[in-house]
């Protein structure tokens, strides 16, 4: 099974930054992430607000780091192995956005559609690295750049799996992970010669 990187960091940074993450969760329980400051997360995390700098750049990057963490789980719940460049690889990120936008979506309603461009962004962001890293080892020549390619995909895959989640009566995730796979994984092959005329 394939995890994200595993940073080799002292145990208090990865407490501090797990008290940060714990914090913005529990405030996006209470209110939407625009009315979120720095300072609030600082301080229901017990830190102050230059530990926050310390860490992350902004609250967007914490919010992306939680949702990474929380993909990465879902990907393991499903026992889903993770070598890029594969569409196995790229079937199980599929079950994944689905996973995740199952569980954020049946949430509550109300935050969760205040939050959702900032969880796209996050999700996306997250897929973006996932295939990037994939396309730097895998790209075939003839290909766009790798991060033409992660960014196509990403957004390619999240848009395919949020009409998924937003159909009526769909189908389960399982089911659809094939015909997204196809169609994201064209992005990968060489674009076909254009005949000139």
């Amino acid at each position: 099974m394939a995890h994200p990187p595993v940073e080799t960091v002292d145990p208090r940074i990865r407490r501090t930054r797990a008290l940060l993450s714990e914090a913005l969760g529990t405030l996006l329980e209470q209110r939407p992430f625009g009315e979120i400051s720095i300072q609030d997360i600082a301080d229901r995390a017990t830190v102050n607000r230059a530990t926050f700098y310390d860490h992350y750049p902004d609250k967007e990057a914490l919010l992306e780091c939680m949702v990474a963490q929380r993909f990465f789980q879902l990907l393991e719940r499903r026992k889903v192995s993770f070598d890029a460049g594969c569409a196995s690889s790229l079937g199980g990120i599929v079950l994944g956005v689905c996973d995740y936008l199952t569980e954020v979506g049946g949430s509550s309603e109300g935050a969760g559609r205040r939050l959702e461009p900032h969880l796209e962004a996050a999700v996306i962001g997250v897929v973006r690295r996932m295939i990037l890293d994939g396309a730097k080892k895998h790209s075939p020549a003839g290909t766009a750049s790798p991060e033409m390619v992660a960014t196509t995909v990403s957004w390619g895959l999240y848009g395919a799996a949020k009409e998924w989640y937003l159909t009526p009566n769909r189908c389960p995730s399982e089911e659809v992970v094939g015909t997204i796979v196809e169609l994201i994984s064209r992005a990968f092959r060489p674009a076909p010669a254009l005949a000139s005329g």
